[in-house]
């Protein structure tokens, strides 16, 4: 699907601050209120607009700690690949996964409230699969956080 200039302005806003009525995102858009409204219904229904969430604070609600978990598995086929997916995504730990080329299969970034939660998690996880090597690294400190995707200007 192609966007137009109005419609990345759109995604733009829509991933910056979803909350804002439709009245303001026509303004700073440039558009009626009706048009806008169909514009951003129209990126709902292209699919570019997964869903609408609120962020939340991970350090109030004592969820602080990130961990980058790097996989190593022996296991190469698509069953395998099927069933380990379905084990990970069991975990609401797990915020996200990803298949690597490299050294490791795949990268995991687990959050728990500390290192004595990630040792609980940890053991149910290598409990649930079977793994070649799995490497934990904690991150230190959160640098650059974003949800928003780069788009063209």
């Amino acid at each position: 699907m192609m966007f137009d200039e109005i419609d990345m302005r759109l995604l733009a806003i829509l991933q910056s601050d979803v909350s804002l009525s439709v009245e303001e995102m026509a303004e700073r858009v440039g558009l009626t209120k009706t048009p806008c409204w169909r514009r951003i219904q129209k990126l709902e229904k292209s699919g570019v607009v997964l869903r609408k969430v609120a962020l939340l604070d991970a350090h109030q609600l004592d969820l602080g700690v990130s961990v980058f978990v790097q996989v190593k598995t022996s296991e190469h086929n698509a069953k395998w690949l099927q069933s380990f997916s379905s084990v990970v995504a069991s975990f609401p730990e797990v915020v996200e996964f990803y298949r690597m080329s490299g050294e490791y299969d795949y990268l995991l970034r687990v959050v728990v409230g500390d290192i004595a939660a990630y040792d609980r998690f940890y053991k149910r996880f290598i409990e649930a699969t079977s793994l070649t090597n799995v490497t934990s690294n904690f991150a230190m400190e959160q640098i650059k956080y974003s949800t928003e995707l780069p788009l063209p200007t």
